[in-house]
């Protein structure tokens, strides 16, 4: 965590730095030393407001996962509360476009899925992303299904939206936002068909 004092201008200068060489040289070569070359600081300001790598790498993470939450918020914000399909779809679209979808996002975050098996830190903020997911998710699908059934289709939803996520960073053409969401809506449209037969 930056520590209180940090210039407004500074942070969001060595969050882009961060990600800049992750993506140039990944993680493990990402150092203190190239980080702040990239953002042209000396190499004293990430110790001292962040206390040395880590720190940065854990703001660099919450950073984007901010960028997440702020982008399926204001797409949920522009749609009327019983859209539950369209607000569906504005989850699934807020995750595969605009700032997550380019290249040295998505690479810092494959970075940092890899990496937060084993970093704690990196693991907690991972399970904040991935329980803010399901909890969009099943607020419009309880709409559509019962409590049970909302709660697996969620969870079908959010397991497509990291393999499709996953596929695409991995993929020199990168994501493709709009098949991502034509296989997400025919899962969907394969449980509302089912579901309602029973």
């Amino acid at each position: 965590m930056p520590k209180v004092g940090m210039p407004k201008i500074r942070k969001p200068q060595l969050v882009q730095a961060t990600m800049t060489v992750i993506d140039r040289v990944g993680l493990h070569s990402a150092s203190i030393s190239l980080i702040s070359k990239e953002a042209g600081v000396s190499t004293g300001i990430i110790n001292h407001y962040f206390g040395g790598k880590h720190g940065l790498l854990e703001e660099t993470m919450r950073e984007i996962l901010r960028q997440l939450s702020v982008t399926i918020t204001a797409r949920l914000r522009e749609l009327p509360a019983d859209a539950h399909l369209q607000r569906i779809n504005a989850i699934i679209d807020g995750n595969f476009v605009g700032y997550q979808a380019e290249s040295k996002v998505a690479k810092t975050w494959l970075a940092f899925w890899s990496y937060s098996v084993h970093d704690p830190e990196l693991k907690r903020l991972q399970r904040v992303n991935e329980k803010r997911l399901l909890s969009h998710l099943k607020i419009e699908l309880k709409a559509l299904f019962n409590k049970d059934q909302a709660e697996l289709i969620a969870h079908g939803i959010a397991a497509l939206i990291d393999g499709i996520w996953l596929r695409g960073t991995l993929n020199p053409e990168g994501i493709d936002a709009s098949k991502a969401e034509l296989i997400i809506n025919d899962y969907l449209d394969k449980q509302l068909t089912f579901y309602s037969q029973q």
